[in-house]
């Protein structure tokens, strides 16, 4: 596919709405509460019973935090009484037990992610306590092929710690810096100090990491073109294997913590844009190549191989490799795609909790793809990862005819092909470099659930 990306300033503004980030198809907004813990075992038998059963993914969500960071919008517990977190632990066992229950043993776990909230809030007994349960009730992969991963807060993480999650089996860690503009810090209650988490990179390399991913956030309060081009300077200075990017989106009325941030320190739209620009343009000279929306990384990482390989897909954590697997959702509020289901957990701790201590799986909502959303999520997939739809590939897989199925949706793209988000062949699309910002935009057309004014829930703007 092409991977080169080019920023258009007058094409952003204009197609800068309001879309799903296709981290699934149906998006969480069609999950229905009517979809159980019965449904949710029905579809992992029918799992098990394929003729060569996919390996598993799981994702372990550990929501507590010691403090409280003013622009977050995760599903998170701030505190510091560490016996919420074992009461936490310890009824998370009980529901890594269940789940284990429902998946045959030889069925090999290859990738795994502790995400949160922050997973080292949890001390490192706690978290070796956890990786050995998930070890009883599923088979982790020894092989080093295997993706292993945990996010790490560099302000409570040193090389000691460090090297224990490497002897649990991590072998891939995800560091949230933000921004290192003091400033920023400040006015976003995350103070850490950059030389500290840099350093940490390199450790972790020498303790036999494969991959560091860092997080950076855009348009945070007191940011400015010039502070913002010195926080990526100094971080790929370290060479981080990947760096997700993420648009600060302002939403106090929907996320309580934003409320303790100043609005008039936000940068301006322009300003956004512009920061916007200025990453792309830093990281790509850089060598890093843009994988899409938030998301960058080295030609040798694992991430780019699978996007020219045609192995990228999207889920809850973003942009993945391991396309071929069935996911696992444990936890809080965790979400699970297995075969032609999502299902996700309970969003609250006490009711969590308390389903969990009755011996119960915490379902609390999802959804049962049909023919056409599963033949959507294929095309929205193939947009979101690829930039690109080959016709012959769906016509063969779901025997149709791609022009007289999506006839309503091929003629609404004229219109994209008119701008240079797209360039139309007879038997495919592909999104221009332009086009690969706002490939939101594109496969919005081929949403079923959004046709329908009736039907559009809120969503986050497309930049």
């Amino acid at each position: 596919m092409e991977q080169r990306v080019r920023f258009n300033t007058e094409l952003i503004k204009t197609y800068d709405i309001a879309g799903p980030r296709y981290t699934s198809y149906p998006t969480a907004v069609q999950f229905m509460e009517g979809f159980d813990a019965e449904a949710y075992r029905r579809f992992t038998a029918t799992s098990n019973s394929e003729l060569i059963p996919k390996p598993l993914s799981l994702y372990i969500h550990l929501p507590f935090c010691k403090s409280l960071c003013y622009y977050c919008g995760c599903m998170k517990k701030v505190t510091r009484h560490t016996h919420q977190a074992d009461q936490y632990l310890e009824l998370l066992e009980r529901e890594i037990e269940m789940q284990g229950q429902l998946f045959d043993h030889d069925r090999e776990v290859v990738q795994l992610h502790f995400g949160g909230g922050t997973p080292t809030f949890h001390d490192d007994e706690q978290l070796s306590r956890l990786v050995n349960c998930l070890g009883e009730h599923f088979s982790l992969s020894g092989d080093d092929s295997r993706e292993f991963s945990i996010e790490v807060d560099p302000r409570t993480v040193g090389n000691e710690r460090l090297a224990h999650l490497a002897s649990m089996g991590f072998n891939r860690i995800s560091l949230g810096i933000q921004d290192i503009e003091p400033k920023v810090q400040q006015a976003v209650n995350r103070v850490q100090d950059p030389e500290a988490t840099l350093d940490m990179i390199e450790a972790s390399r020498e303790l036999g990491f494969n991959s560091v991913s860092v997080d950076l956030i855009y348009g945070l309060p007191l940011q400015t073109a010039e502070s913002f081009s010195k926080t990526i300077d100094t971080v790929v200075s370290a060479k981080p294997n990947r760096l997700a990017v993420y648009n600060y989106a302002h939403l106090p009325h929907i996320f309580r913590a934003q409320r303790m941030i100043d609005a008039k320190d936000i940068p301006s739209p322009e300003t956004k844009l512009q920061l916007m620009e200025l990453t792309i343009d830093k990281l790509t000279s850089a060598g890093y190549v843009y994988i899409g929306m938030d998301h960058f990384a080295l030609p040798d990482d694992e991430l780019t191989i699978a996007q020219r390989e045609g192995g990228l897909q999207r889920n809850f954590q973003g942009y993945s490799t391991r396309r071929e697997c069935d996911l696992v959702g444990l936890g809080v509020s965790a979400i699970g795609k297995v075969g032609d289901c999502y299902a996700q957990n309970i969003k609250d701790i006490p009711t969590w909790q308390s389903v969990v201590a009755e011996g119960q799986l915490p379902i609390w909502r999802g959804v049962k793809l049909n023919t056409e959303d599963r033949l959507r999520r294929r095309v929205i997939e193939s947009i979101m990862c690829h930039g690109e739809v080959r016709f012959h590939e769906f016509e063969s897989d779901f025997a149709l005819d791609f022009h007289d199925h999506f006839a309503l949706e091929l003629g609404n793209l004229a219109q994209l092909e008119k701008d240079g988000l797209i360039e139309m062949g007879d038997d495919e699309f592909r999104a221009t470099p332009e086009g690969r910002l706002l490939l939101r935009a594109i496969a919005m057309i081929f949403d079923e659930y959004m046709q329908t004014p009736e039907s559009k829930p809120k969503f986050s703007r497309v930049i």
